[in-house]
C-alpha cells in the first residue's frame, strides 16, 4: 500500500511481486494451520471455510497494482510510437538541410536545434532503436561532412564533442574499477545514451581511438557484471542445496512414526524451525524457483496430513476416555457418601488408580471432569480420615487399658488347681479381646501379651500336647481378631504344610525299618528309629487337632 503511493508503477512488478510470494507463503501456512485445528475439532475437510479480512485487502491492492501497470504501459507504447514519429521526422529534417539553399549559419541552427530536438524526443520502441539511431548518425556525419565548407562551424562541433565523449570515457574507466558492479552497469547505460543521443561525431582520427577505449571499459564493467552474477549463481545454487536439504528433513519427520501427543508435539516444533530457515535460506536460481517451491509445499502439506490423521484418531481415543471417566466419576459420586469404609475404600483407591491408567481426554472436558472427580473423592477422603481420627482417639484409650492389663497378667500367681488357673488365663483372655482394638502403631503390644500367656501356659502342671493346643488356641484367636485375614490364612496354610511335611518323614522312616525286619526289635538303631515315629505320630496328632 506504503510503495504504491510513493513509487513508480514501473519499478515495482519485483517488489510487488516479492511482496506477493511473502504474503501467499504466510497466508497459505496460516491457512494450513486453520484447517487442522478444523479438523483437530471433528470438522470436515469438505466444510472447512476461513474468511482472512487481510487477504481481500492484499487481493484489491494487488487488483490497483496490475490496473495502474496496464495503465501505464498501454500509455507508454502510444508514447513511444509517437516519439518513433517525431524522430523518423527528424531524420527526414536533416536529411533536408542538405538541399537547403540559404545561408549557412542560419542552416547550421536548424541542425543544432534539430540535434536539441532529438535529444528532447524521448524513448521509442526498443526493436526500432538501433536501426534509427544508426540512421541519424549516418545522417549527422553526412550534414558534417557537407559542413567542409564551412570548417569553423564542424571543427568547433567536433571540438566540444571529443571534449565531452573524453569526460565520458574517463568516467566509464572509473566505473570499471567500482566494486559495486550492478551500480557501475546502470551508469554505464547512461554513458552510452550520453553517447549516442546528446553527443554528435569527432574528427575522423579520433573517431576509432575514441570508440576503442569507450568499448574496453564497457567490456571491463560488462565481465565484471558477469562475474557478480556468475557468484550469484553459485550462491542460489547453495541456497537450492540448503533448501533440498530441508525438505528432506522435513520427509524425514514425517516419515518418523511418533505415536503420542508429545512426540508430535516436537515433531510439529521441529518441522516449524525448518519452515523458518527454509524462509530465510536466500534465493534460488529462477528456473527452479517454482519447483522448489512446490515440492516445499507438498513436503509441509504431507507432514500435515500426517498430523492430522493423528489428532483426528487421538480425538477418537480421547472421546472414548472421556466416556470411561465420566463412569468414573458416577462411582465416585455414588460412593463419596458411604459409610461403610472397608467395603467403599478398595473401590474409591481403585477408581483413582484407574483414572491415571486411563490417558488424556479433549482438553475443553479436562479440567472440568477432574474436577468433579476430585470433590468426590476428596469429599469421601475427608469422611475417611475424620472417621480414622475418632478410631485412633479410641485406639488410645484401648491402648492404655490394655497395657494395664498386661501389667495385672504378668503378675499373676497359680494355685494347684490346674482347672481354676486355667479358667483363670481364659478369663484374662477374653478380658483382653473384650477392651477392643489397638492403633496399628500399638500392634506390637498383642504380640507381648500372646507371649506372656504362653509364659503362663507353659508353667502350668499338664500334658505338653495339651499346653501346646492351649497356646495354639490363643495364637487363633489372635489372628482371627486382625483386620487383615491375610495372616490368619497364612497360618492355615503353614498348618496344611506342616502336616504334609511330618507324614512323609514318618513314611520315609517306616520304608527305611523294612531294610531291618531280619534285626531284632531291640537293636539301638531300630529302637531309636521306632521312638522317632511314635514322636512324630503324637506331633502329628497334636497339629491335626
Amino acid at each position: 500500500e506504503a510503495i504504491l503511493k510513493t513509487e513508480k508503477i514501473q519499478h515495482l512488478k519485483k517488489p510487488v511481486e516479492q511482496i506477493r510470494m511473502a504474503f501467499n507463503k504466510q497466508f497459505g501456512a496460516l491457512l494450513e494451520q486453520k484447517k487442522a485445528e478444523f479438523l483437530e475439532g471433528g470438522g470436515n475437510s469438505i466444510d472447512f471455510r476461513f474468511d482472512f479480512p487481510l487477504k481481500k485487502r492484499f487481493n484489491v491492492l494487488f487488483k490497483t497494482f496490475r490496473d495502474e501497470r496496464k495503465d501505464y504501459y498501454q500509455n507508454l507504447e502510444k508514447s513511444l510510437k509517437a516519439n518513433l514519429e517525431n524522430r523518423l521526422e527528424i531524420i527526414d529534417e536533416i536529411k533536408g538541410l542538405l538541399n537547403v539553399e540559404e545561408n549557412i549559419n542560419t542552416t547550421y541552427k536548424n541542425f543544432k536545434a534539430l540535434q536539441e530536438r532529438w535529444r528532447n524526443a524521448g524513448p521509442i520502441p526498443r526493436d526500432r532503436y538501433n536501426n534509427v539511431w544508426n540512421n541519424y548518425h549516418h545522417h549527422v556525419e553526412n550534414f558534417y561532412d557537407f559542413l567542409h565548407l564551412n570548417r569553423d562551424l564542424r571543427d568547433l562541433d567536433f571540438k566540444h564533442n571529443l571534449e565531452q565523449k573524453t569526460k565520458i570515457i574517463e568516467r566509464a574507466e572509473e566505473l570499471a574499477s567500482d566494486e559495486d558492479s550492478n551500480r557501475a552497469f546502470r551508469e554505464l547505460q547512461a554513458l552510452h545514451k550520453m553517447w549516442k543521443e546528446e553527443l554528435g561525431p569527432v574528427a575522423k582520427e579520433f573517431r576509432e581511438e575514441l570508440w576503442e577505449r569507450f568499448r574496453a571499459a564497457t567490456k571491463i564493467i560488462h565481465e565484471k557484471r558477469q562475474a557478480y552474477y556468475a557468484d550469484l549463481d553459485q550462491a542460489y545454487q547453495k541456497n537450492l542445496e540448503k533448501k533440498h536439504d530441508i525438505i528432506s528433513q522435513i520427509e524425514k519427520v514425517t516419515e518418523d512414526n511418533g505415536n503420542n501427543h508429545s512426540a508430535w508435539q516436537k515433531k510439529i516444533n521441529s518441522v516449524e524451525d525448518l519452515r523458518q530457515q527454509f524462509f530465510n535460506a536466500g534465493k534460488v536460481p529462477i528456473k527452479v524457483n517454482e519447483a522448489t517451491w512446490a515440492k516445499f509445499k507438498e513436503a509441509v502439506r504431507a507432514f500435515n496430513r500426517k498430523k492430522n490423521l493423528f489428532y483426528k484418531s487421538l480425538k477418537k481415543e480421547q472421546y472414548e476416555n472421556l466416556k470411561k471417566k465420566l463412569e468414573l466419576i458416577k462411582i465416585a459420586e455414588e460412593n463419596k457418601d458411604s459409610d461403610d469404609f472397608a467395603a467403599a475404600t478398595p473401590i474409591m483407591k481403585k477408581i483413582q488408580s484407574d483414572w491415571k491408567a486411563i490417558g488424556h481426554v479433549p482438553r475443553k472436558d479436562s479440567n472440568k471432569i477432574w474436577k468433579q472427580f476430585k470433590e468426590a473423592c476428596n469429599h469421601y477422603f475427608n469422611k475417611l480420615h475424620e472417621q480414622r481420627n475418632e478410631e485412633n482417639k479410641e485406639g488410645m484409650e484401648i491402648y492404655e487399658n490394655k497395657v494395664k492389663a498386661l501389667e495385672k497378667v504378668k503378675a499373676m500367681t497359680f494355685s494347684d488347681d490346674l482347672n481354676a488357673n486355667l479358667e483363670l488365663i481364659k478369663a484374662e483372655v477374653e478380658n483382653w479381646k473384650s477392651l477392643g482394638r489397638v492403633p496399628h502403631n500399638k500392634r506390637y503390644i498383642e504380640g507381648k501379651f500372646n507371649k506372656t500367656i504362653n509364659a503362663l501356659y507353659n508353667k502350668l502342671d499338664a500334658d505338653k500336647s495339651d499346653i501346646e493346643l492351649l497356646k495354639f488356641d490363643n495364637k487363633l484367636e489372635s489372628l482371627s481378631q486382625s483386620e487383615d485375614k491375610r495372616h490368619l490364612d497364612s497360618e492355615r496354610n503353614y498348618i496344611r504344610k506342616r502336616i504334609d511335611e511330618i507324614k512323609a518323614e514318618i513314611n520315609q522312616l517306616e520304608n527305611n525299618l523294612q531294610f531291618f525286619s531280619h534285626v531284632a526289635d531291640d537293636n539301638p538303631v531300630v529302637a531309636e528309629v521306632t521312638q522317632k515315629i511314635n514322636n512324630l505320630k503324637d506331633n502329628l496328632h497334636v497339629w491335626e487337632e
